[in-house]
């Protein structure tokens, strides 16, 4: 069986570390990757996926980059369930085993100032 997902796409956030129980980093992201095609008005739609990061990639990730950092990253989809208040809850998310950072500092810099000036 395989099961393996390549997605390169932007944070949607800054990215929040956690520290679980057992010690291990962790962070949560939802990651907004482009669709090939554009929809009837012209645009761009995107798709929204959540990832799960471990460890030092996590630890990494959260010292290095920050909403609308484009990245990318390698793993395996997985699903789980959890009960809440409003009943069982069904998640799907993307468990990343490599991250990559494609970007520079040069352009973090440069679309940090982009989104200051559009504030």
């Amino acid at each position: 069986m395989i099961n393996q997902v390549t997605l390169v796409g932007r944070l949607t956030k800054d990215p929040e570390l956690r520290v679980t129980t057992e010690g291990n980093s962790v962070v949560n992201i939802i990651l907004a990757v482009n669709r090939n095609y554009r929809n009837q008005k012209g645009e761009i739609d995107a798709d929204f996926v959540q990832c799960t990061i471990w460890r030092k990639n996590a630890e990494n990730l959260s010292l290095y980059c920050k909403k609308g950092t484009l990245i990318g990253l390698m793993g395996r989809i997985q699903t789980r369930t959890y009960e809440s208040e409003d009943g069982r809850k069904y998640v799907t998310e993307v468990i990343a085993e490599s991250v990559r950072f494609l970007e520079g500092k040069r352009n973090q810099v440069a679309n940090v100032e982009k989104e200051v000036l559009q504030t």
